[in-house]
């Protein structure tokens, strides 16, 4: 059997339409993602991908205004369904936003604070959850003697690698990434970058990023928003070298955006 036949779809979207108010930001965007892979977003500022990506797990629910049409089924469930309990929703799609955001508690209340609120009250099982959790993370080694910290002792990288162990111990099987490593210096960039590959053999990754490289580094997939539409999506090599739209080709260059 050859490895295409193999590749399952976890997310599929279907003419998914999203507004702000009269404000048109995604447009009748399909797609598949497949399970346990990289898929980056890429695109210019307001085009759309950092919209569709919260609304793979319903965030854009706490916006008002906003309103989404189309279906989004995730593994087999169309999460906008009346039915969908949204908490149990991002348990299983955990997300990580642009700027490392722990909470003003411990290293390891960060990572036990859900978990214990969700039912998980013994205390073995919490060390184990928070150990298991920070060295997924990358992080383990770096902070093992000093849980009981803050965690807002840790540098930018650490927090933000902090915070993806935060969704990791909810136990999910897809995490989407809201350009994480933006604000991070070149390191720790590398050091987030590390992570995402070493993830993906347990989790579905979809990423939104600016950078054109980073993508082009750690993605399967890769699909090019403009404009609140999905203009090309495809593997990440033939994006790179031999897109075949020329708004994408454009954009791959420099020539625009």
């Amino acid at each position: 059997m050859s490895v295409l036949t193999m590749q399952e779809t976890i997310i599929q979207t279907n003419n998914v339409n999203v507004y702000y108010g009269e404000k048109h930001a995604v447009k009748n965007i399909s797609m598949d993602i497949e399970k346990n892979s990289v898929t980056a977003f890429i695109g210019p500022s307001g085009c759309g991908k950092s919209t569709l990506l919260r609304s793979l797990n319903r965030m854009n629910d706490l916006v008002p205004s906003c309103r989404v049409e189309g279906s989004i089924i995730v593994d087999g469930i169309d999460i906008n369904s009346s039915q969908v309990n949204i908490e149990s929703l991002r348990q299983v799609v955990g997300m990580v936003f642009q700027r490392a955001n722990p909470f003003f508690k411990s290293i390891y209340e960060n990572i036990a604070f859900a978990p214990r609120f969700h039912g998980m009250t013994n205390k073995r099982d919490l060390d184990e959850l928070v150990e298991s959790s920070l060295q997924k993370a990358a992080l383990w080694d770096e902070v093992k003697d000093r849980l009981r910290d803050s965690a807002l002792s840790l540098s930018g990288g650490q927090q933000q690698r902090l915070c993806i162990a935060r969704a990791i111990a909810m136990q999910p099987t897809i995490l989407l990434l809201d350009e994480p490593a933006s604000a991070l210096d070149p390191i720790s960039t590398m050091k987030i970058e590390e992570l995402v590959m070493q993830l993906k053999d347990e989790y579905t990754i979809v990423i939104v990023t600016h950078n054109l490289h980073q993508a082009a580094r750690i993605s399967e997939k890769t699909a090019f928003f403009l404009m609140g539409e999905l203009i090309e999506m495809d593997e990440t090599g033939k994006i790179f070298t031999s897109p075949e739209n020329e708004k994408t080709e454009d954009y791959i260059s420099g020539r625009f955006g």
